[in-house]
């Protein structure tokens, strides 16, 4: 059996991420084995196949920021499925110390 790509890892990072809790770009790209990559994740999330199950939403900035414009379409659609979850998301922002994955 082939190694899993980069993008792969991350994405079995990503699946690993629990219901109602969040991880930061940095620690996806930490867990995958990618050191200081952060920014790497976003790319590889963006390249996830039509149909997916990957919780990609349950990714964002390290202050518990939403990566996305305020109003987009992907802001809107994290917010949602976030909050479907039960994470709280006040301004654009999740409280890390309550619902960061460790």
């Amino acid at each position: 059996m082939s190694e899993p790509t980069k993008d792969q890892k991350v994405w079995q990072v990503v699946l690993a991420v629990p219901e109602g809790r969040v991880v930061s770009y940095g620690q996806v790209a930490e867990m995958a084995g990618l050191g200081r990559q952060a920014r790497y994740i976003g790319k590889a999330l963006g390249k996830l196949p039509e149909g997916h199950a990957v919780p990609w939403y349950r990714v964002i900035r390290s202050n518990g920021q939403i990566a996305f414009p305020v109003g987009s379409e992907k802001y809107r659609e994290q917010v949602s499925r976030l909050e479907a979850e039960g994470v709280e998301v006040t301004d654009g922002r999740v409280s890390m110390s309550r619902f960061r994955w460790q």
